[in-house]
């Protein structure tokens, strides 16, 4: 049987943690894969199937691993390397040539870095793309979540574009259905007097939550409903302090991160994401699985490709709170039905995601 090494920095509770566990247990059912986790921390560690071979890194940083990583290389020797992460990625390059090794090495690249990178200094930028043009080209190729995440990243790393492919994220699994069908966790999601809308993510900076409180404000008088936020993260207390201010913080939930988010989205009328960046964004592709309606920012990356232009639910400029509160308002009105929503997404499934992440790595015949 062959082996495939997968490595990882759990650096917190967020979607490239949830794929890269997704993908382990799928790839599992082919391959024996060790998964190589710097920081094995955070609620998704627990996710991780028995039959992966954990191996927790000692090193605490990616630039701190590449001796650790090469001797595993040399000791090992997989039959090929996946890297999630830019960073881990270039540690792995490093890696591999200092172990003398030849085993194919993809990078998972799961956001838009120009994007990500444009409120950072000059100096910033030139530190973090400048490693990737002299670095990327030694790796046998990039997986890019979403066309717009592949056309970032030829700009970006310089690559040729034919050594960048694009493979979806492994969202719809086999339990998504049965973990949607769980108890209301809420009793929101019980007494149905008023439509529940839903947001989830990281309460930070990237997903511009204070653009989908004031879009939900800006709603109540024609439209009285509430709203659920489902993530943790360093902006919780000024969204708590902006929700008072708009005076909805009573029907407004905070409630953090959830080990089963489904069973709460599966319930909601409305799904927003309201983000100025993503890679591929999970949680409007799981909405999009549950049939629930959806509105979106158009933001690179992903909602375009996800929402068809608009075909299964509405785009509107990032940060622009009256015309999300327009699109949600329409989207209550008319939502689409939840079997045109379904089929939207059929290509995020996680048996076909790895089945393609293993042909690409050599690891499975492209026939199969």
């Amino acid at each position: 049987m062959k082996r495939l090494a997968v490595m990882i920095s759990f650096s917190g509770d967020g979607g490239v943690e949830r794929m890269v566990t997704n993908l382990c247990a799928e790839f599992a059912q082919h391959v024996q894969v060790d998964l190589l986790a710097l920081k094995a921390e955070g609620r998704h560690v627990s996710r991780i199937p028995p039959q992966v071979n954990l191996i927790q890194l000692k090193a605490r940083h990616s630039w701190s691993s590449v001796g650790e990583v090469a001797d595993y290389l040399r000791r090992v020797q997989p039959d090929a390397l996946l890297v999630a992460k830019d960073r881990a990625g270039r540690a792995a390059i490093k890696a591999r040539r200092r172990a003398g090794a030849s085993m194919p090495l993809w990078i998972r690249l799961g956001t838009n870095l120009s994007a990500a990178l444009e409120r950072k200094s000059a100096l910033s930028r030139w530190l973090r793309v400048t490693p990737m043009r002299r670095l990327y080209p030694l790796a046998d190729g990039v997986v890019a979540v979403s066309e717009g995440v592949r056309q970032d990243t030829v700009v970006v790393t310089r690559l040729p574009p034919e050594r960048i492919v694009v493979i979806r994220n492994p969202v719809i699994t086999p339990t998504l259905a049965q973990q949607a069908a769980e108890p209301a966790p809420h009793p929101w999601l019980v007494d149905k007097t008023v439509p529940v809308i839903v947001g989830m993510g990281r309460l930070t900076r990237q997903k511009d939550f204070p653009t989908l409180l004031r879009a939900f404000a800006a709603i109540q008088a024609q439209r009285p409903s509430r709203l659920m936020l489902l993530g943790e993260g360093g902006d919780r207390s000024a969204l708590q302090t902006l929700a008072a201010e708009l005076g909805v913080l009573d029907h407004v939930s905070f409630a953090g991160f959830q080990k089963n988010p489904y069973s709460w989205l599966s319930r909601a009328d409305l799904f927003v994401l309201s983000s100025a960046w993503e890679g591929s964004p999970n949680a409007l592709t799981e909405a999009l699985a549950l049939g629930v309606p959806c509105v979106s920012t158009r933001c690179p990356s992903g909602p375009d490709e996800l929402l068809a232009d608009g075909r299964y639910g509405p785009l509107v400029a990032i940060g622009d709170h009256a015309a999300m509160a327009a699109a949600m308002l329409a989207t209550l009105a008319a939502p689409l039905p939840a079997a045109s929503l379904q089929a939207a997404v059929d290509e995020y499934r996680v048996e076909l995601s790895a089945r393609r992440y293993l042909q690409t790595l050599g690891l499975l015949d492209a026939s199969t």
